[in-house]
Parts: C-alpha cells; sequence; structure tokens
C-alpha cells in the first residue's frame, strides 16, 4: 500500500529517533522547488505524530498522508511555497 504522488524525493531516515526525523524532514523540504513532494520513511513511530504536528504549524508545507508499512512510517510531505 503506497500514497500515488509524484515523489521529488525519498528521505530515508529510518533508525532515527525523535527530533531527528522532523529535523531531516525540514531540511529535505528546504532544499525542494514550490509543490514538490518529500516521502519520508521513518521507523520511529513517533514520527506519526510528530511530523503531522510540524507540518500543521509551519508554513509553506503541507501533509498529504501517513502510512503504516510494516516496521515502516510512510510520510508524504508537499512545500507549498
Amino acid at each position: 500500500m503506497s500514497a500515488e504522488y509524484d515523489i521529488a524525493e525519498t528521505l530515508d531516515v529510518k533508525g532515527a529517533s525523535c527530533p531527528m526525523p522532523v529535523v531531516k524532514t525540514k531540511s529535505a523540504i528546504d532544499d525542494l522547488a514550490a509543490e514538490a513532494v518529500l516521502e519520508v520513511l521513518a521507523t520511529d513511530s513517533g514520527s506519526m505524530s510528530d511530523i503531522d504536528g510540524w507540518a500543521d504549524g509551519t508554513a509553506g508545507v503541507e501533509l498529504l498522508a501517513q502510512e503504516e508499512d510494516g516496521d515502516v512510517y510512510r510520510h508524504y510531505v508537499r512545500k507549498t511555497e
């Protein structure tokens, strides 16, 4: 099961724990063009709420979807500006 988005880049933060998935997601998003979608792969279950909260409180990004795929959490974040 995988979301259908035009992925510009995939960020693999598997094995990293809070706050690194959010820190690395922010850094990767900053390097993308507007409207690009970043796929984030994490193994920290806390990344589900952490990335959701970060995206909700951050201008210029939109959390499109989150999926749990076994022990990997997939996050799809679009840079909106």
